[in-house]
């Protein structure tokens, strides 16, 4: 669970609890074409040409370098276009499931999800909006993914052209203010690490707790399941929230009683064992 946010500085950073332990100062490579040339900017732009499905240069005429081309072009000694390491300030530390530290992580790193990245940090000086507002315009010509239409900045033709594609004009969240350069989700499922999905641990989690609190698993033909429609009776989205929260409530009370009920069973067993013994 990442949270990140801009500190008192106006630098990104990130707070994250992985699931497996990371190998310190271990690098991340990023290797794309070369961004360090700007060849068409402001009426200077690519000429779309459909016969051909892509960008041609204005001036020769010449088709722009698709996205695979440009890869090929990079060679043993060119470096990679960005490079994340952990920083001195590395430090990992393990927490353990139901351990005193488990809680104040985990609110911790809540505080950070329920933030937006644009609003954790407000500009207290006139310097400071100016280093905001230089950032926003970078972030908004920095290519964000192979699909984006800031490649023909620098000469190159996205992966999957259409026409009307406008440098610095990408709807990419990487490229919003609120998102300060992070355009991925703020809660990650690696499924290079466990094999599984999102719906996958959320199945696992509603079936633990259906055998904790002890309930009868239901029967999925029983149910269907549809979008709300505008004419539909439905309650309106403040009472659905306050029946939620009170849902949410119900659920951890009778879970807090289950865990009690199971930690109390343990101890007569164990107790039981001890005199036994």
């Amino acid at each position: 669970m990442p949270g990140r946010g801009a500190g008192a500085t106006g630098c990104p950073h990130c707070h994250e609890s992985p699931a497996v332990d990371c190998p310190e100062h271990s690098p991340d490579q990023v290797w794309w074409p070369a961004t360090d040339e700007i060849r068409f900017e402001g009426d200077y732009l690519p000429v779309w040409y459909e016969a051909r499905g892509g960008y041609l240069d204005p001036a020769t005429g010449e088709l722009l370098p698709t996205w695979d081309q440009a890869l090929d072009t990079i060679g043993p000694d060119d470096e990679p276009l960005h490079v994340v390491r952990f920083g001195t300030k590395f430090d990992a530390q393990g927490v353990l499931a139901g351990s005193k530290d488990a809680t104040r992580c985990i609110g911790y790193l809540t505080k950070y999800l329920t933030k937006q990245l644009g609003d954790c940090h407000q500009p207290d000086t006139d310097a400071q909006r100016v280093h905001g507002e230089r950032l926003a315009e970078a972030l908004r010509h920095e290519p964000c993914s192979p699909t984006c239409t800031n490649w023909l900045r620098y000469g190159i033709q996205p992966k999957n052209p259409r026409p009307g594609l406008v440098p610095g004009a990408c709807k990419g969240k990487a490229h919003r203010y609120d998102h300060l350069g992070h355009a991925g989700r703020r809660v990650l499922v690696s499924r290079k690490w466990s094999g599984k999905t999102l719906a996958d641990h959320r199945g696992d989690r509603r079936a633990w707790l259906i055998e904790m609190l002890g309930l009868p698993a239901t029967d999925p033909t029983r149910y269907r399941w549809e979008q709300v429609q505008p004419d539909d009776d439905y309650l309106p989205s403040g009472r659905r929230l306050l029946r939620s929260v009170a849902d949410r409530l119900q659920w951890e009370n009778a879970l807090t009683e289950a865990r009690r009920r199971a930690q109390e069973a343990l101890a007569a067993e164990l107790s039981a064992t001890g005199r036994a013994a």
